[in-house]
């Protein structure tokens, strides 16, 4: 019998995706449908409905759920969920589409992902996508909606997503056909929450952590996984292989970073690593939820939440991902509750006096001493072939970064957080 936590939602893991000849015959229909294209992102969700990375969730979201998400946290009945998970369709696919048809859902190269009964249609006005974004992408950062606006949309990767889709979101339940590339490309890295689960029921696990990634692993990952490991039974260094934005790390040399670092500095046995199929949405404190939302499902009771958790330039609060926890809605229904708590962990550094890595939390001596570690600050010095400060990252991984930037035939422009430069430290 398993002892770790229980799949959020109180329904155990909803898995939409077909196998065998269900998804055979499946397919066949698909082919008569009326085909509708998806975005990465969309396609990114569809995989986790798949394979369970999203209980409940089912299908897209109503109109009811999106209003309770993005306004009180909580879907129409009221189970906690802290992200839109929506499906867009321009104006003439939705004036096609009636209540109750079936569709096909494909990607832009024309793979078939899923079919979907739709239940609903609702227009996404721009007041609609600027309303879901305020709520949504709006932190500390920024003190006003006038503020935020003035550089959301050139600077929010998350809000240029939103403010791009389509006219019309789509709602209903899915069966989802496929898990695109992630299976083969990322081979033992992929896992759905049963095979996690499995894992850590197979070494005796209950209390799990996760450390959240979606760049290299420096030298502060490794301190917040180690620091995880002291106080739980393992760490699940779970990687994001979905698509980030322009002059972030590619996937594979990310996880090729992690191999190597596990390999040599961690003890194996305490720790696993997975990689899952999202695209990032950078909506900071909200993301982190959704982190530990996802993760609960994966079998895991701590997420670590650090310093800026899944930021992105100065919109939020150095600590508003950790803080976001104590504010949210608990529901009375114990099933519907988030499950996963946070492990929040002060801001990390190497201090050249105290000889280690530390935090503001153990280190009594001035911002002189000490070695700001962050993975944009570590993205742009190797991008523009800086030297990188000592302690900043192990040799092993910075040779592989190194090898990797040297081969790019073009340079991205990296803008930095004020925090990762240790501005207001």
């Amino acid at each position: 019998m398993s002892n770790l936590v229980a799949p959020h939602g109180g329904k155990g893991l909803t898995c939409c995706l077909l196998e065998g000849a269900e998804k055979e015959a499946e397919l066949k229909k698909a082919e008569g449908l009326k085909k509708v294209t998806i975005t990465p992102r969309e396609e990114g969700d569809l995989i986790m409905m798949g394979i369970g990375g999203f209980s409940p969730l089912t299908g897209f979201m109503t109109k009811a759920d999106w209003k309770g998400v993005c306004e009180n946290f909580q879907l129409a009945d009221g189970t906690f969920w802290p992200i839109p998970v929506t499906l867009s369709a321009d104006k003439s696919d939705a004036e096609a589409i009636k209540d109750g048809d079936e569709i096909a859902l494909v990607t832009v190269a024309g793979e078939i992902m899923a079919t979907m009964k739709v239940t609903e249609k609702f227009e996404m006005t721009e007041a609609n996508k600027r309303w879901e974004c305020e709520k949504v992408f709006m932190g500390e950062g920024t003190a006003t909606a006038e503020e935020f606006w003035k550089i959301a949309e050139e600077d929010h990767p998350g809000v240029q997503m939103v403010m791009g889709q389509k006219d019309f979101n789509l709602a209903g339940p899915v069966k989802v056909l496929s898990e695109g590339i992630y299976p083969e490309r990322y081979k033992g890295v992929y896992l759905s929450p049963a095979q996690a689960r499995a894992i850590f029921d197979e070494r005796g696990w209950s209390d799990v952590a996760a450390l959240q990634l979606r760049n290299p692993m420096h030298r502060s990952h490794e301190y917040l996984a180690k620091i995880a490991v002291e106080v739980c039974d393992g760490v699940f260094i779970h990687s994001l292989v979905g698509n980030l934005k322009p002059g972030d790390i590619p996937a594979r040399v990310r996880v090729n970073c992690i191999d190597t670092l596990v390999d040599k500095y961690f003890v194996k046995e305490n720790v696993v690593q997975g990689g899952y199929p999202l695209d990032m949405r950078y909506a900071g404190p909200r993301e982190g939820l959704l982190h530990a939302t996802f993760r609960q499902n994966y079998g895991v009771s701590r997420m670590i939440i650090g310093r800026d958790h899944a930021g992105v330039g100065d919109f939020y609060g150095m600590f508003e991902a950790q803080t976001i926890f104590d504010k949210i809605p608990y529901p009375a229904e114990d099933g519907k509750a988030l499950k996963c708590t946070p492990l929040k962990i002060d801001w990390t550094f190497y201090c050249t006096k105290c000889d280690g890595m530390a935090s503001l939390r153990t280190c009594p001596h001035g911002k002189e001493d000490r070695v700001i570690l962050s993975g944009t600050m570590l993205r742009k010095g190797l991008s523009e072939g800086a030297p990188i400060a000592d302690h900043f990252g192990r040799d092993e991984v910075l040779d592989i970064l190194r090898e990797y930037y040297a081969g790019l035939t073009e340079k991205v422009e990296i803008k930095t957080h004020s925090a990762a430069t240790g501005a207001g430290q």
